[in-house]
């Protein structure tokens, strides 16, 4: 008789990878029986750290539970521990697993950027990828940040914001200039080397060195009035002013900090807040708080290990990190951020001076940021669970989504999503889409609802047919009424997804705030009492989806609006733009120019002069 063969038990399943695994530093994964993953890690060794969960004592509830459920791993060599270490970060942004730490929130950050690629350079907001000539100065926290320094700088040193073909095309100043915003070097108001001067103020201020401006203003004007430039003496004058009035306002500068960004970590009833503080040039650039996903009992060591591995896997790091909490392995990550930036990156836990000033003050407020954040959650939940009753759900929903579209006269359309959880409006889940269909009539709501539903659906089932992520709504939120909750649910049956819950929002007969109306497939119309909070709720998801498809919408448009006709041109790139522009004054010059006048401009051939000609004289 043949015994059976018992199936190996977890603990027995990662005991016999032992077998074929050596001492190698790498990264491995830990995969359940649907072959999801459970967890990445990195080890110097990957044999003594599989090791570790071959023990069946020793674990925390978490790890052991993890260890339950895995049936298979997978492992990957590194040539060294920091690379295990790099590849382990881009491994949980990717892959997003259950029982890792989790950085929810991605978003770059923006900087300052002042441009090289013209005489004049130009001071703007950038955001992305570095690919522009010019200096850039950063992180700040946010668009809000960018726009307050911005504003500083034109108030102090006069630099032009305007665009090259704006500059190109001026022949009187513009409005900044009245409000003395702009020295108007477009119609040569300043000499190209007093702007540099200008320029390099500019600089100097944004890496700190706004004392040693200060100082040498104070020399020019004393100059200018000794040389009874009084006017000059004047605007000299108010400069320094308003810069002192700057440095007043900003007491939470560091002095003797002038590069770092400080983490600071609160955790509390199973959920943590990270505050991150952007200190560049002696000046506090904002802060921002995140919320990292984790699971059951981890550590502070744990989250703060995970959070800046995780947080600087796509960003250039300071020279010093400030944390409050240690990490698992702050020399590692010390290489791996100083790989990233070539030179030098200082991690360290401070103890005394201000250094733990500045942690004490990030830590304080990523406590403040958790119980706001927690407060608002719990009254969240209630609100999911008085929605769940009032439209006879079986359960609160963890995601709703809604939808709305914006269009004039079937210009412009554009359908919008916001999403909602437990934890209010999840805005990096927001989604646009531009209507494609060639066959909806202009206006024609129901249709541009049904491309919108049908593309999402789409996307969804292509990415998790068996429905498993989080990213699958419990509730549909449509703006309209029978009509358009008839549309939706057709496009819903044609793909197999009609067991989603959908409610459509009307205003009502008489349009009247807090007498909406509610439909439902199969049900009857119905409403809820005047002051009921759930009601109030809704309102507030509906207007947040018609704002943002407006605010889409309204982009579309302006964009639209602002498009230049040699964008539609074959073979017209950037510098021939440039070059036309600066000969013509302007796109619409260009379309009225002969062929003779086209041929005259520089880096335009005679052949692609034809081509402009024929495209706006057909």
């Amino acid at each position: 008789m043949i015994e059976p063969t018992l199936p190996l038990t977890s603990y027995e399943l990662i005991a016999d990878y032992l077998t074929r695994l050596d001492g190698s530093p790498g990264v491995y994964r830990m995969l359940d029986a649907e072959s999801r993953v459970l967890y990445v890690g990195k080890a110097r060794s990957l044999k003594s750290r599989v090791a570790s969960y071959a023990r069946p004592q020793g674990h925390s509830a978490r790890i052991s539970r993890m260890i339950s459920e895995t049936t298979s791993m997978m492992f990957l060599t590194t040539k060294t521990e920091t690379e295990a270490l790099l590849l382990e970060q881009n491994l949980i942004k990717q892959l997003k697993p259950k029982y890792n730490v989790l950085l929810r929130d991605d978003k770059s950050f923006p900087n300052i950027l002042v441009s090289l690629e013209h005489g004049f350079p130009q001071i703007k907001k950038h955001r992305g990828a570095k690919k522009e000539k010019g200096n850039y100065y950063g992180p700040f926290a946010s668009a809000g940040a960018v726009n307050r320094t911005l504003a500083q700088l034109q108030r102090f040193f006069l630099l032009r914001d305007c665009s090259d073909s704006q500059f190109e095309s001026r022949s009187r100043p513009c409005l900044q200039y009245q409000i003395k915003r702009c020295c108007a070097p477009c119609v040569g108001y300043v000499k190209a080397d007093e702007y540099a001067t200008l320029v390099r103020d500019a600089e100097r201020f944004l890496g700190g060195k706004s004392t040693h401006i200060q100082v040498e203003l104070a020399k020019d004007m004393q100059a200018a009035s000794e040389n009874m430039e009084f006017e000059r003496a004047a605007a000299l004058r108010d400069r320094i002013k308003a810069m002192t009035q700057v440095q007043s306002s900003q007491g939470i500068n560091p002095q003797g900090v002038p590069e770092a960004d400080v983490i600071a970590l609160h955790m509390e009833a199973g959920q943590a807040c990270v505050q991150v503080f952007f200190i560049r040039g002696n000046q506090n650039w904002g802060n921002r708080d995140y919320y990292p996903r984790i699971v059951g009992d981890v550590s502070t060591t744990e989250v703060m290990q995970a959070f800046v591995g995780q947080f600087y896997s796509d960003r250039e790091p300071p020279r010093m990190v400030l944390l409050s909490d240690k990490i698992e392995d702050p020399d590692l990550m010390a290489d791996a951020l100083a790989g990233k930036l070539g030179r030098r990156v200082e991690i360290a836990v401070p103890m005394r001076g201000e250094k733990l000033e500045l942690v004490a003050g990030a830590k304080r407020n990523a406590r403040e940021s958790l119980a706001r954040r927690m407060s608002e959650t719990a009254s969240q939940i209630k609100l999911l669970k008085g929605l769940a009753v009032a439209f006879d759900l079986s359960e609160p929903p963890r995601r709703i989504e809604v939808y709305d579209n914006s269009h004039i006269q079937g210009t412009n359309a554009v359908g919008g999503m916001i999403v909602v959880g437990p934890e209010g409006m999840i805005k990096s889940q927001y989604r646009k889409f531009n209507i494609k269909g060639n066959d909806i009539t202009p206006g024609d709501d129901f249709g541009m609802m049904k491309e919108v539903l049908g593309r999402r659906f789409k996307r969804l089932l292509k990415e998790d047919p068996d429905r498993k992520s989080e990213a699958w709504p419990d509730l549909l939120l449509i703006d309209g009424g029978a009509g358009q909750v008839s549309a939706v649910q057709n496009i819903m049956h044609e793909w197999g997804v009609d067991d989603i819950a959908m409610i459509g929002v009307a205003k009502g007969v008489d349009r009247g705030a807090g007498k909406e109306e509610f439909y439902r497939t199969g049900k009857p119309v119905m409403a809820l009492r005047h002051n009921d909070p759930v009601l109030y709720f809704v309102q507030r998801l509906r207007d947040e989806a018609h704002r943002f498809a407006i605010g889409t919408h309204r982009a579309k448009r302006a964009k639209a609006n602002m498009k230049n006709p040699l964008d539609d041109i074959d073979g017209i790139g950037p510098k021939r733009k440039k070059a036309l522009l600066s000969h013509f004054g302007s796109a619409k010059a260009v379309t009225r120019a002969n062929l003779v006048d086209l041929m005259a401009v520089d880096g335009v051939s005679d052949a692609m002069a034809e081509i402009i000609y024929s495209y706006f004289q057909p």
